[in-house]
């Protein structure tokens, strides 16, 4: 949830720990051409950071099938 207080910062709640999320500017190591920086949210409290790529991937992530582990799966096979 995005919040704009009374002094005009805009800031949001985290989605792991609840707590304000602010925004900051990253850097991140590109090609040849050097750094490459980029604008997302870090949380204060516990560090998460997220950007479009992180928010895009996560939204297009599929839960774990529940009941199907590596272990129930591989003697199902033998």
């Amino acid at each position: 949830m995005l919040l704009l207080s009374k002094e005009g910062v805009l800031h949001m709640d985290c989605p792991r720990c609840k707590g304000i999320m602010i925004q900051d500017k990253f850097g991140d190591v590109a090609d040849e051409a050097g750094a490459m920086y980029f604008s997302g949210w870090r949380c204060i409290t516990c560090g998460e950071i997220l950007d479009p790529v992180i928010a895009a991937n996560r939204q297009n992530h599929h839960e774990p099938l529940v009941g199907r582990s590596r272990k129930k799966f591989a003697t199902q096979l033998g």
